[in-house]
């Protein structure tokens, strides 16, 4: 009989040494290469090795897409290239904040704190590192959430090319670091999406806080 105050282990399927079907939910033992209900294929246990893949590709083409230009202008025969930073400079210059705000946030500090939570993530449930409550869940799903905001300054390069395409005064063109940022942002978003969240979980069925 258990005592006051004390918290008994909980047995889960896996535990069990039982894996779920996707398709039908019925639980399958362990080795079951198919579902003994509706006979789907059983997927193998979710890793890591997708996730630090997608991440490490993602954080390889970020590096140019800040080193290169993002916008080459030419205008009235001068051509002029801006980094992502160096635009948020010239806007900020400009009067507008708010729009140069935007740009770094979107291009400079979400990227690199979602580089950073999917890393955390990843070492979390490698690690088995204690957790409190569901903060590392509600991590993963702010990486999911403000991922589809992250290619503003591949828009924003879009829209101003196609404005002054047929100007006689200005030709604005998208740098080789759009398309750097477009690959780091879709390799950065292919990176949460192979972080199976059920991981997260698992990791801390042993060990919470």
């Amino acid at each position: 009989m258990a005592h006051a105050g004390t918290t008994q282990p909980v047995l889960t399927a896996r535990g069990a040494g039982l894996r779920g079907c996707r398709t039908c939910g019925k639980a399958n033992p362990a080795e079951a290469a198919q579902c003994l209900r509706c006979g789907s294929a059983l997927l193998p246990e979710p890793g890591l090795q997708a996730v630090w893949a997608w991440l490490f590709a993602g954080m390889v083409v970020y590096i140019p897409a800040n080193v290169y230009p993002m916008l080459r202008t030419l205008t009235m025969g001068r051509m002029q290239d801006s980094t992502i930073v160096g635009g948020a400079v010239e806007l900020a210059r400009h009067g507008s904040w708010g729009v140069a705000l935007i740009v770094i946030l979107a291009s400079v500090v979400i990227p690199v704190a979602k580089f950073g939570i999917i890393a955390y993530l990843a070492l979390a449930v490698r690690n088995r590192w204690p957790m409190r409550g569901n903060s590392r869940h509600h991590l993963y799903e702010i990486v999911e959430f403000v991922g589809r905001w992250s290619m503003i300054d591949v828009f924003v390069v879009a829209i101003l090319s196609a404005l002054v395409k047929f100007s006689l005064v200005a030709t604005i063109a998208p740098g080789i670091a759009a398309v750097s940022f477009a690959l780091s942002v879709i390799f950065t978003m292919l990176a949460a999406q192979s972080f199976d969240p059920r991981l997260i979980w698992r990791s801390t069925d042993s060990k919470t806080a």
